[in-house]
């Protein structure tokens, strides 16, 4: 397994749709293990395939709360296919926009059906922080930041910030 590099916005890529995937292979699961490791090491609880310059419709997720239980996700082609009326607010965070918060109102439970990496597709209803999570990081294979659920002035003050951080880099 390998660490990836993680692209930090501003950058086009992270505000590229995703295509969905085909076929589930070696390379393929092997990205996705490469994810987790990254995600991991970063650290955080969720990692999509654009974040690392990818853009196939993948992500990875891991909520645990404890290093020695860990309950971790890899979803090929995840949709959403129902969502509560019931919505949270939930202070998030990306591994693509460093040391920036903000409050963002979800629905707080969902439905999704996805693909694993064995190929089978799975049905998952989940609420709480894994059910924002999860959302967070579709929201990245559709192109969009948790900055764009959030006000303009909030989103503008952000981007400055991620701009001179990546200038001093």
């Amino acid at each position: 397994m390998a660490l990836l590099p993680i692209i930090v916005a501003p950058d086009p890529r992270l505000k590229v749709k995703c295509e969905d995937v085909e076929e589930v292979t070696g390379d393929l699961r092997r990205l996705m293990d490469d994810m987790l490791e990254t995600m991991y090491d970063a650290p955080g609880i969720g990692l999509a395939a654009p974040q690392v310059g990818v853009t196939k419709r993948i992500i990875v997720v891991d909520v645990s709360k404890s290093e020695n239980d860990k309950h971790s996700y890899k979803m090929i082609n995840p949709e959403i296919i129902w969502a509560s009326d019931q919505f949270v607010d939930y202070e998030e965070g990306c591994l693509s926009l460093p040391e920036q918060y903000a409050q963002v109102k979800r629905p707080e439970e969902i439905h999704l059906s996805y693909v694993d990496p064995e190929g089978m597709v799975q049905i998952l209803k989940t609420s709480g922080i894994l059910a924002t999570c999860i959302q967070h990081e579709i929201d990245h294979l559709d192109g969009k930041l948790f900055v764009d659920h959030i006000s303009k002035l909030r989103r503008d003050f952000i981007i400055r910030k991620l701009k001179k951080y990546k200038a001093a880099l």
